[in-house]
């Protein structure tokens, strides 16, 4: 069959556009099988990053929980050292400064003739064991005597010609140094007749009663005495 010319155009055109469908056709099937592969491919990788944020999260609140015990460990730390250092304070173990009084206290310079008391011309142990308890009265927070922390086991007691404080030999003269509000301790000294006494003997037999008001004072720390005996009490027996 022959076709004239019109008809062959129109066939042409047919065929045409058919082809140009079919491949428009092709190109939207190949954009959907990507998007398909693609998602296909992509739902792994999100499972996996979301499993990784999981784990991350997992980690960080066990992170928080460590700071946490860091943190209350610092503090107990801290509050330890704090009471640590204030049971030495205590104790007497730290060396301090601050204001005070510094009496010092000498044997006369002459000696007893004719009838004269010759005890009369000398420090005894007792003259500074009074003047530690007016001292401690009048609120003293620190002592010393010729570089010897007074503690709660420090002993003075006359052992012949010198005074035994801490175990060591001490003669005069004897400096006490002590720590507080410097007029409440005058206070205390004028308040033992002790301190009237010595300035009787000063003028009658020529013994040193020096008394000093100091800005700064300072004091040794004590040493820490070894315990053979001695054990704590258990709580609880």
């Amino acid at each position: 069959m022959q076709l004239n010319k019109n008809e062959r155009s129109l066939l042409g055109l047919a065929c045409f556009l058919l082809g140009f469908l079919f491949i428009i056709l092709l190109k939207a099937q190949g954009v959907t099988g990507s998007q398909v592969r693609l998602q296909e491919t992509a739902m792994p990788s999100l499972i996996q990053t979301e499993q990784e944020n999981q784990h991350l999260s997992v980690d960080n609140e066990n992170l928080q929980l460590e700071l946490a015990k860091y943190a209350q460990a610092q503090n107990a730390s801290t509050l330890f050292n704090q009471q640590l250092k204030e049971a030495k304070m205590n104790a007497g173990l730290i060396g301090v400064a601050g204001p005070g009084l510094r009496i010092t206290l000498d044997d006369s310079k002459r000696s007893a003739v004719g009838g004269e008391d010759q005890m009369l011309f000398v420090i005894h142990e007792q003259y500074i064991r009074e003047i530690f308890n007016a001292l401690w009265n009048g609120g003293a927070e620190a002592l010393a005597v010729n570089g010897q922390r007074v503690m709660t086991n420090t002993e003075v007691y006359c052992s012949g010609s010198y005074i035994q404080i801490n175990g060591t030999r001490q003669i005069p003269p004897y400096v006490i140094d002590a720590i507080g509000d410097t007029s409440t301790l005058l206070g205390a000294l004028n308040f033992y007749g002790l301190w009237s006494k010595l300035g009787d003997l000063q003028q009658k037999e020529g013994i040193t009663r020096k008394l000093e008001v100091l800005s700064k004072v300072v004091i040794p720390a004590g040493k820490l005495r070894d315990y053979h005996y001695a054990e704590p009490v258990k709580e609880g027996v």
